[in-house]
């Protein structure tokens, strides 16, 4: 579905696909009644979560265990002006099943920073939106 000439509103397959390919983006909540923006790296789990994996005692696991979230992630290119963002809204919760934090422990993401008593979080991806912005540079 075309938006307009630059803008091309992609659908939840494309969505997926594409979040399956970066390995960074942006978990979207509320901290102390504001909004925060923290960047995480992240992998887009087997039922389409999106998975991220951080200290057991962090802000992050305080502010979004149980809440609504939206994580975004993106790719852009200035000199083209071109690029995609995808948004996945959804509950958030801690892994607390013995067994599939021992599956997430081989096949999930590996923080980029030091991790005490680290646990996994999951994003339901229950509304997962996207939109594609085309180049509408002219050459000559």
């Amino acid at each position: 579905m075309l938006e307009n000439d630059a803008i091309r509103i992609l659908d939840r397959l494309e969505c997926l696909r594409l979040l399956a390919e970066v390995p960074l983006g942006r978990v979207v909540y509320t901290r102390q009644a504001l909004p925060a923006v923290l960047p995480v790296n992240f992998t887009l789990d087997e039922d389409d979560s999106v998975v991220l994996y951080t200290s057991a005692v962090s802000d992050l696991v305080h502010a979004v265990d149980g809440a609504v979230v939206a994580f975004e992630a993106d790719e852009f290119s200035a000199a083209t002006r071109s690029g995609w963002s995808v948004v996945v809204t959804g509950r958030a919760g801690v892994v607390d099943e013995p067994a599939e934090h021992e599956r997430l422990s081989q096949s999930g993401p590996r923080s980029w920073m030091p991790v005490r008593d680290g646990v996994f979080l999951r994003i339901e991806s229950e509304l997962v939106t996207g939109r594609e912005i085309m180049s509408t540079r002219t050459t000559g």
